[in-house]
């Protein structure tokens, strides 16, 4: 009889075998609550690894972490008009606490510019406080109707980043720093993501917003998926919260404000875009374990061998387990390992140790070989980083070779419909054109230039509009 396969395969169905490998692979489990999760310990150092990436990008731009409340006083949420709106489907709203109504209903924070902002027009007095700069790593509720796991949550972990200038210019420069320099270079550099930045059409940007930035990511069944967004907020939230500051010249003017966000949706990313049947295949460079040791069997010989040279890759720096659980079965862990997408497994046996060699098993670009076991600790980082780029390379070549270039409306829809990504000129499709792929579950992902750079302006000439299916 054929053995079962532990994955449903994707080209059998793909959200099945993407609801098998988060369960299998032990990231995360459905919560008790509709549209919650559960972070696993593998899944939530993912995030770890994640976070601290970004973490330290984000210090480099002087931005400094914070952390503000959880619950939000309703009334905060009507002072901008437009972000009230965009965020009302998606609240939840405490009324009692403590056994008894509350005398104003609070809101659990969907995202943090309201409150942010209330303490934003307390610390900012003059221009020697600018730039405020403030980031926060927290939690946040967006009641969502159609959960999935790491994709659309109720609750998800993220960073958010909010920040308050003395000028227009200096506030666009710093969300669009912030786009490149800490979200591209992350995903481009740690995720081996091959990503799009480009620009949010109206229709598509932040509620309350002058302009968001985004970068979109093609899944493994070419869908697109928004990894982070970087918003332009001009004045609006300054207005609505008064917040003013001295200038050099004496005069009171409001100041001009991002704000910046990135989500645990990235682990969803990282699962469909770098996932294959067999499992996770997770970047070197993110990877919370680079390599594994493992014993075949339970020979002390081969135990003191396989700790041994844990030891030794430690010390050169590499994140490395020792497997030595010899009374589970070999087959059982090797595959494990492969589900969970340690770059490298290196496995010992008794053979192997007469010979002075290991099993160098590759997880992305698949295959095993004998090496020296006196070669390895100065061979395993350049495997690594040749793994590392050759994620990133097939990222890349998957999007170039399911985007096609269109000319009309139905070839877009068509494209899209097949799995694909279009880009057609905004000039074709316009606002109007955009209305139309909406009825056929189609969205413009972002607006790029010919030669794929950021627009300058949502309507500039030449601009081209990516459009796709998304999740």
């Amino acid at each position: 009889m054929t053995k079962a396969p532990v994955l449903t395969p994707q080209a059998d169905d793909f959200p099945r075998w993407y609801q098998d490998l988060i369960t299998k692979a032990e990231l995360a489990d459905n919560g008790p609550v509709r549209g919650t999760m559960v972070i696993r310990p593998y899944g939530y150092g993912l995030w770890e690894r994640m976070q601290g990436e970004m973490d330290a990008r984000i210090k480099e731009t002087g931005t400094q972490n914070a952390y503000f409340p959880l619950l939000i006083p309703q009334s905060y949420l009507t002072r901008e008009a437009d972000h009230v709106e965009g965020f009302a489907p998606e609240l939840a709203v405490v009324t009692h606490g403590g056994g008894k109504e509350l005398e104003e209903p609070a809101v659990v924070r969907p995202t943090s510019e309201m409150i942010i902002n209330d303490y934003f027009s307390k610390w900012v007095q003059s221009y020697r406080d600018l730039p405020l700069l403030i980031n926060q790593w927290a939690n946040v509720v967006r009641w969502e109707l159609r959960p999935r796991l790491f994709l659309r949550t109720t609750e998800f972990l993220w960073q958010e980043g909010h920040t308050a200038h003395a000028t227009y210019e200096e506030a666009r420069d710093f969300a669009a720093h912030i786009h490149r320099k800490v979200y591209e270079d992350f995903m481009v550099n740690v995720l081996a993501m091959d990503v799009v930045p480009g620009r949010k059409t109206v229709k598509e940007r932040f509620a309350g917003a002058v302009n968001t930035l985004t970068l979109e990511g093609m899944m493994g069944d070419g869908k697109a998926l928004q990894m982070a967004t970087s918003h332009e907020l001009g004045q609006n939230f300054a207005k609505a919260f008064n917040t003013q500051y001295l200038s050099k010249d004496g005069k009171q003017e409001l100041v001009w404000q991002t704000s910046w966000g990135s989500t645990t949706r990235m682990i969803g990313a990282l699962v469909m875009m770098h996932g294959d049947d067999n499992g996770l295949r997770v970047p070197p460079r993110l990877a919370q374990i680079q390599a594994v040791v493992l014993a075949i069997k339970g020979d002390e010989a081969v135990l003191a061998k396989v700790r041994e040279l844990g030891d030794r890759l430690k010390a050169a720096g590499i994140r490395v387990h020792v497997d030595d659980r010899t009374d589970t079965p070999f087959g059982r862990r090797a595959v494990d390992w492969e589900l969970k997408g340690v770059p490298v497994r290196i496995e010992i046996g008794p053979r192997d140790l007469e010979n002075g060699t290991a099993m160098l098993a590759r997880r992305i670009p698949g295959g095993k070989e004998p090496v020296s076991l006196d070669a390895l600790v100065s061979l395993l980082p350049q495997v690594l980083e040749e793994d590392q780029a050759l994620l990133l390379k097939q990222s890349r070549e998957r999007r170039e070779s399911c985007t096609t270039e269109v000319s009309t409306i139905d070839e877009a829809v068509e494209v899209a419909g097949a799995g694909g990504w279009a880009r057609i000129p905004w000039a074709v499709l316009g606002e109007e054109g955009e209305a139309k792929l909406a009825d056929h579950a189609v969205t413009v992902r972002c607006l790029v230039t010919e030669d794929g750079s950021v627009p300058d302006a949502d309507d500039a000439p030449g601009n081209v509009a990516v459009v796709a299916r998304a999740y």
